[in-house]
This record gives structure tokens, C-alpha cells and sequence, in this order.
């Protein structure tokens, strides 16, 4: 009887109930009615467990951070930033909405926040320039799923913590799938740009800007400490240079990155130099994330909680565009926005109880391999459903569910499980864009006030690459799997 739950919890998610009680109702009745009281117990207390983790204390920590940077007035230095290096193009404020996400992705990890920061911003900005709103709106909501792709990443952390993977090597293998989607989506938008005569947008929007002493010389110290960083790197790949380290080789690089810099400062105009500038304390955020987990100063809650404490820094310090007059709407919509992810990752591992209960991850693993031998065609099958599953369910709880049924299975079959959890998070992701039920096209369709009927018309293009992508870094392994394996966090 209890296999009945998964059609029961689908029913009540059409009826609209919201998604946290129908995980907990569905699976909760049909014990009652079973007569397992003991086992309804411990589906309620696992609701409480399940949310009680310190790794997950890294999720109200990154949208905390995100909701600070929002609120500091980074969406506009990203925008501008990226139009500095796009906005010539054809169809160029479309370009600067796709560069604008890949760079607050390294912010928020939400594919929300991206749309309602960046749309906000963006759409009215497309509707001036002559774009259709629908296609502003389609573009934007189309982009924002970078957002949980590239680090730091909220699903990627749910992952981690049912699946038991290093948040580290996820982070590292959802960089280039990340990039890879920017790039499908920009040379989209450049084969539209003809058919649909897409205008250019400006390079620089604001002439003559000033930026103030203190900013200043904080992106001053920040740019050669970055770049001395690179090149640091960089002497791995002379020979022997695993064996190159220590504190004097990099401070004697800061000589060579500072004349590298003077060298390309004179080939700038001072309007793109200020532009770069306004733009290099904001983005300092993924680098101290994912720098400090991988040198293991501290770990990705640790991390989180850091890019808190350097978010305020950089708003109230460097760029003072915040009062404390803000913090109190700042913590409240984080509050809020932690909140709801936590009673659906709650939940979630409630209703993971009544999964493990029913032994539907036998049933559908025997399912699963009955079907093909070929882990190509396996795979292939799993995205479908994968898809399937992302157009009507929010992708934590996706995760949560279908994870430990799923994992296991493929990596029995040779899938590494940092490969499968990648094709995961990335297919679920891009879910959230996928119409009838995507979420980022009804915040999409908020902030623009265009119809989601309209914008899911308009979004197909888009996520047809995103589709592509996905099976890409599916059959190809290495796309994913290269940077966690030169890291060392991976075999």
C-alpha cells in the first residue's frame, strides 16, 4: 500500500497544494491508514532531523550573503561591468543578461534571486532598447539557471548532505557545466539576433564616473593579489613546478602582475578602467569561497558564513550603499527565503522515510536495469525522467527523493557519483526554467509583468540548448570531471 504514496503526493501537488505539506501529508496518511503509528512518529520527527545540520547551515548563510550584495548595489556594478565587455555586440544587452548571470551565480547559487536582482534591472533596461518584453523575460528567466550550476550552489549543498559527496568537488565539476550554458545561450542569442534584429546597447552608460578613494585602492591591492595568484598557478605547469610553493615565490610575483596591470591600464579608456574597478571588490565573493575550501582553511558552512561577513564588509565599508537601516529588510527576506528551503529539505528527508519504507528504490532499481543493460541508454532514460520531474517538482526536494534511489543504481552501473550528481542537479536545474510549473518563469513573469503562457513560447530556443548541454556533459564525463580531478577531489 505504501507504493501509493508518490501518486498521491503527484495528485495533491496538482491540486495545488503547496509542496511542503503535500510531502508530508501524502506519505503520513498512507502510514495511518497502513496502521504504522510508530513509523508516522518518526516521518514528523525526521522533519526536525532532517533540517538539523550543520552542513546545511551553508544555505541561510549563501542567501544571506546574496541578499547583503543585492541590497549593496552589486546587481548594477555586475550589469555595468558586463556590458563594458558586451555591449557592443549584436544583441548586446541580451549577451550582458546571460555575462550578468554566469558573474552573480558566483554570488547568490539561486536561480531566484538571479531572476528577480537581474530581471528587475535588466528587463525594463531590453524593453528600452527595442527588445520584446517576452523575449527580456525569456532570456533572463533562461540564464538564471547558471545560477545553481556555478558556485557556490544550494542544490549542489542538499546533494552533498543526502548523498554524503564533498561539497568541494561539486562545486568544482558545476564550473564548466556552468560556462558551458552561458555559451550555448550567447551563441543563441547571436543566430537570433539577425532574425529578430536585435540592437546593440551601449559599452560604458556611465561617462565620467567617479569612484571613491577608499574603493579605489581596495581594487587596486585586490587586482594584483588576484593576478599575482594566477600566475602562481600557472608555475604548476612548468616542470616541476608541483614543487614550486611558498609565501616568497608568490609575493615576488606581485612585481610582474603589478607591471602586467600598469601595461594594460594604458590600453583602457578611463571610463572601462572605472567600470573594472567598481566591479572587483563584488567579485572577490566565489574566489574566497571556493579558494578558501579547497586550501581547506575552512569548510563550505565555514565558507558561507565568511562570504556573510565579507558581503557586509564590502557594503558598509568599501562601497557604503547600506545603512543599518537596511540590515532589518535584508535579514527578514533572507529569514523568509531560509526558512522556506529548509522545511522543503526538511520535509523532504521525512518523506525520504516513508521511500526507504516501501522499498521503492529496489523496485524501481530492478525497474531501472530491467529496461537496458547499456548504462548510454540508462542514462539517456534517466534524463527524461530527470526533465520530467524538474517541469513540476522544486529541485531540492527533487534531489532529496529521487537522489538515494537513483545514485545508487548508476553508480553501481560505473557512473562516478560526482558525474551523476552533476547530470542531476544540472537537469533538475534548468526544470526550474521549463514550463508548466518552472518557478523562475512565474518570478520572471512577475518582474516583467509579461504573461508565463508568453514567456514559455519564447523560452524553447533557449532551453533546447540548455537540453543540449545537458546530455552533453551526460555522454562526455571529462567536461564535468577535469576540474575536481586536477584539484584531487576525485578519481
Amino acid at each position: 500500500m505504501l507504493l501509493w504514496f508518490l501518486p498521491v503526493f503527484l495528485s495533491l501537488l496538482l491540486i495545488g497544494l503547496p509542496v511542503f505539506f503535500a510531502l508530508l501529508f501524502a506519505p503520513g496518511a498512507l502510514l495511518w491508514l497502513n496502521g504504522q503509528e510508530r513509523d508516522l512518529a518518526l516521518l514528523y520527527r525526521n522533519l526536525y532531523n532532517g533540517m538539523d545540520s550543520f552542513p546545511l547551515m551553508a544555505l541561510p548563510f549563501f542567501l544571506l550573503a546574496g541578499e547583503i550584495m543585492n541590497r549593496g548595489g552589486i546587481t548594477e556594478r555586475l550589469v555595468a561591468f558586463a556590458q563594458a565587455f558586451m555591449g557592443h555586440l549584436r544583441g548586446g544587452l541580451a549577451h550582458v543578461n546571460i555575462l550578468s548571470s554566469i558573474l552573480f551565480a558566483g554570488l547568490s547559487g539561486s536561480a531566484v534571486a538571479d531572476t528577480s536582482a537581474l530581471g528587475s534591472t535588466l528587463i525594463p533596461a531590453m524593453e528600452r532598447q527595442g527588445y520584446a518584453r517576452r523575449f527580456a523575460a525569456a532570456i533572463t528567466a533562461a540564464s538564471s539557471v547558471i545560477g545553481p550550476i556555478i558556485p557556490p550552489s544550494g542544490i549542489m549543498i542538499i546533494y552533498a548532505y543526502v548523498m554524503g559527496q564533498s561539497v568541494a568537488a561539486l562545486f568544482l565539476a558545476g564550473i564548466v557545466p556552468g560556462l558551458l550554458v552561458g555559451l550555448g545561450l550567447m551563441v543563441t542569442v547571436r543566430l537570433l539576433a539577425d532574425r529578430y534584429d536585435l540592437p546593440r546597447a551601449e559599452r560604458i552608460v556611465e561617462r565620467n564616473a567617479a569612484i571613491a578613494p577608499l574603493e579605489y585602492w581596495v581594487s587596486f591591492v585586490l587586482l594584483r593579489l588576484n593576478l599575482a595568484g594566477l600566475f602562481y598557478m600557472l608555475t604548476w605547469a612548468l616542470p616541476g613546478g608541483w614543487a614550486v610553493g611558498g609565501w616568497a615565490v608568490y609575493l615576488a610575483l606581485l612585481v610582474p602582475a603589478h607591471f602586467a596591470l600598469v601595461w594594460y591600464r594604458g590600453r583602457c579608456t578611463p571610463d572601462f578602467r572605472t567600470v573594472c574597478k567598481k566591479a572587483v571588490a563584488p567579485m572577490q565573493t566565489p574566489i574566497i569561497i571556493l579558494g578558501g575550501i579547497l586550501i581547506g582553511v575552512f569548510t563550505p558552512t565555514e565558507a558561507a558564513a565568511i562570504a556573510v561577513a565579507y558581503a557586509l564588509i564590502v557594503s558598509f565599508g568599501v562601497l557604503r550603499v547600506m545603512t543599518v537601516a537596511d540590515l532589518g529588510d535584508v535579514l527578514r527576506r533572507s529569514a523568509i527565503a531560509s526558512a522556506t528551503v529548509l522545511l522543503l529539505v526538511g520535509a523532504a528527508v521525512a518523506f525520504k522515510t516513508v521511500v526507504s519504507l516501501s522499498h521503492a528504490p529496489e523496485i524501481l532499481a530492478e525497474f531501472i536495469l530491467g529496461l537496458s543493460e547499456n548504462p548510454l541508454t540508462l542514462l539517456f532514460l534517466i534524463n527524461v525522467l530527470l526533465f520530467f520531474v524538474g517541469m513540476f517538482l522544486d529541485a531540492g526536494p527533487a534531489i532529496i527523493i529521487l537522489g538515494p534511489i537513483l545514485g545508487p543504481v548508476f553508480t553501481g552501473l560505473g557512473v562516478d557519483p560526482v558525474h551523476f550528481a552533476i547530470i542531476m542537479s544540472v537537469n533538475l536545474t534548468v526544470g526550474l526554467a521549463t514550463p508548466p510549473m518552472g518557478l523562475v518563469l512565474f518570478v520572471a513573469s512577475s518582474v516583467s509583468g509579461e504573461r508565463v503562457e508568453t514567456i514559455s513560447k519564447a523560452i524553447l530556443p533557449f532551453l533546447a540548448v540548455e537540453i543540449a548541454v545537458i546530455f552533453l556533459i551526460t555522454y562526455v564525463p571529462a567536461i564535468s570531471m577535469t576540474i575536481p580531478r586536477l584539484a584531487g577531489f576525485a578519481i
